[in-house]
């Protein structure tokens, strides 16, 4: 896992939620901006992801030792911001910027359980 690159993920999904969610309560539809910054957040995932993916290709393993639970919640951090982007373009009101904020949320707790798993 990188350090820094985990904090910035951290920092711009809470961010986001956070803007996703005055959005919501001023009842608006996610705008393209707040797209924008699902697909930063959705970088930021993407580069640890490959980081992590080269790293356990090049024979590291997990210090906790579960390689099946660290797969998992690769594939769920890489797959929830595009999924919540799907979803709210399916519900282009108020509730797509809730949908938007939700994912926004869980991303840092996956990246931060990815980190346990990693390190032991």
């Amino acid at each position: 896992m990188i350090g820094p690159l985990a904090v910035a993920t951290h920092v711009l999904s809470l961010a986001l939620a956070a803007w996703a969610f005055v959005e919501f309560f001023r009842q608006r539809e996610p705008s393209r901006a707040l797209f924008a910054g699902v697909w930063g957040v959705e970088a930021l995932v993407l580069v640890q992801v490959v980081v992590l993916a080269v790293k356990l290709a090049g024979g590291q393993d997990p210090a906790g030792g579960d390689l099946v639970t660290l797969i998992g919640y690769l594939l769920t951090a890489v797959l929830l911001p595009p999924a919540g982007i799907v979803l709210a373009r399916m519900e282009p009101t108020k509730w797509g910027s809730l949908l938007i904020g939700a994912a926004a949320v869980i991303v840092p707790v996956l990246i931060l359980r990815l980190g346990q798993i990693w390190n032991g």
